[in-house]
């Protein structure tokens, strides 16, 4: 059974792909929670299952079998339509190769994300700079991603992954394209934020540089969670 201050529970997921001789089987009986304030780090090699359990867990895939709950609703049978809108208010993700748009500012990637909440538009600008301001790119409102740092484009994406106030923070293989020391800081703010607001974040990674950043360790391999590190 699911805690009851789990922000997000995977109990007994198994994904399957395709059918028959064909299927391939992703996910074997995974089961795992994220709390408020908890960072859990799912490590593992290429093609162990990281990603599709991370994009189960935002809602954006069903499970073969298995439930699934956010913030204590069962999302697993909900209409995709219904699962936009847990998504949209609930998930907030960070990607590795940032996914921001290149023709807006720093500024309007966070605001166009927070605007998708219920803020007016004083509100929304100034959630928007505080964020950015206090992830240190206060100076760099005004900037186009191609003019950004990798570690300051991933800033931005975690501002933009925070602007609307999600309950749960996911990150795929963040790290992947920052060398060591940004990865480590940039790991470290997202902690920091985690901590100050009450989110839960699940990152998976093969990067071992970021292990003392997360309350849990977790290892998985050829789709099955085996152990917690």
């Amino acid at each position: 059974m699911p805690s009851s201050e789990a922000i997000v529970s995977l109990q007994g997921v198994t994904k399957v792909y395709g059918s028959g001789e064909t299927a391939v089987t992703a996910l074997h009986d995974v089961s795992l929670e994220a709390g408020s304030g908890e960072v859990v780090l799912v490590m593992g090699p290429s093609g162990s299952g990281k990603t599709t359990l991370l994009t189960i867990a935002g809602a954006l895939l069903k499970p073969t079998r298995g439930t699934v709950q956010l913030c204590g609703l069962n999302v697993t049978e909900m209409s995709e339509t219904r699962l936009a809108s847990i998504r949209r208010e609930k998930v907030g993700f960070i990607y590795q190769n940032f996914n921001l748009l290149e023709a807006l500012t720093a500024f309007e990637n966070v605001r166009l994300v927070a605007s998708n909440g219920a803020l007016d538009r004083e509100a929304l600008r100034n959630r928007s700079m505080g964020l950015l301001d206090t992830l240190g790119l206060g100076h760099r409102l005004n900037a186009l991603p191609k003019q950004l740092s990798d570690g300051e484009k991933q800033r931005v994406a975690i501002a933009r992954a925070l602007a609307k106030d999600p309950a749960l923070m996911l990150a795929d293989e963040p790290t992947a394209n920052l060398d060591a020391k940004r990865g480590h800081d940039v790991m470290e703010l997202l902690r920091q934020k985690a901590l100050e607001m009450d989110k839960a974040v699940v990152i998976v990674s093969h990067d071992y540089r970021i292990r003392d950043i997360a309350d849990r360790v977790v290892w998985l391999e050829d789709g099955r969670l085996r152990t917690e590190l």
